[in-house]
């Protein structure tokens, strides 16, 4: 495995001065970044279906061990906040349990049982995305996991850092992102964990655009929970609307804070016919808008 093996040229890594050691890890986390331009078409086609099965209900489920497990649980505990992606429609397998998140757990990775039972527990089926996320690509934990969703029909997506890894194979999308050897041989937690972060941004938020949660590369499906995005959430309706700040905070608290309900409002439309314009729209601010002049 590329990402397991020693290379000579860091060799005497310890012996350099700080400064060479900060710019040889620098140099890995742009190389991560670059590798994963190869992996877009890849990341588009998984995104593309996981929209599908999600408007028919599915959820978004992260499976993974150690540092790639705790990666995806990040993605995810991400999109409710960022998205008001809702808390149901996600699930996340973590080798080991939750309390691996915090701490490490012996040969939980090794599992094939517990990946499976995650998957038999958390009741997976065809609208439901799996999204296994292994650097060496080898994780009999994640690949159980990944092979249990695929017979129930799920969509299966396998992030690796090997080419030719187990995960590729075993999964409906294979995602590669080929970021060779460490600068401190074997610490996937840099360039490959780099790299899987990046995936599971693009990925993540490419679905949640599709699914109508962004409007003019505003997060308008946001939940306000704090005084800095209830700030932002006025701004986002005073620049979608041109309205003044006092139009827009009337707005939003007729519309209980709902970023697309209160555009609506404020622009001269009825409670009542904002919500019912919106439900028609699929939830779909643009295509709420576009539809006014109907």
């Amino acid at each position: 495995m590329s990402t397991e093996q020693f290379s000579a040229r860091f060799q005497d890594l310890d012996s350099w001065p700080s400064s060479e050691i900060l710019s040889a890890l620098y140099e890995g986390q742009l190389a991560s970044v670059a590798a994963v331009r190869e992996a877009l078409p890849a990341i588009e086609a998984a995104a593309e279906e996981a929209v599908k099965r999600l408007e028919r209900g599915g959820r978004l489920v992260y499976a993974g061990a150690g540092t790639s497990g705790r990666i995806g649980v990040q993605d995810g505990t991400e999109l409710p906040p960022t998205f008001n992606w809702p808390d149901d429609k996600l699930v996340y397998l973590m080798a080991g349990g939750h309390g691996a998140l915090m701490h490490a757990v012996e040969n939980a990775e090794d599992s094939v049982e517990e990946g499976v039972a995650g998957i038999r527990s958390a009741n997976v089926g065809p609208n439901d995305i799996v999204i296994g996320v292994a650097a060496s690509g080898n994780t009999p934990f994640t690949i159980a996991a990944l092979t249990e969703a695929k017979a129930r029909g799920a969509q299966t997506i396998g992030i690796s850092n090997n080419p030719g890894a187990k995960i590729l194979s075993a999964c409906s999308h294979p995602i590669l992102a080929d970021t060779g050897e460490e600068v401190v041989a074997g610490s996937t937690r840099m360039k490959a964990g780099t790299a899987q972060k990046i995936i599971l941004n693009l990925f993540s938020t490419l679905v949640m655009i599709r699914l109508g949660r962004v409007y003019r590369g505003l997060m308008v499906h946001m939940r306000a929970t704090n005084a800095k995005l209830r700030r932002r959430s006025a701004v986002m309706v005073i620049q979608i609307t041109g309205c003044d700040e006092d139009t827009a905070a009337k707005a939003l608290a007729e519309a209980d804070g709902d970023v697309k309900t209160a555009v609506l409002v404020a622009l001269g439309i009825g409670l009542t016919e904002a919500k019912e314009r919106l439900e028609t729209s699929n939830d779909n601010l643009r295509v709420a808008l576009s539809n006014l002049s109907k």
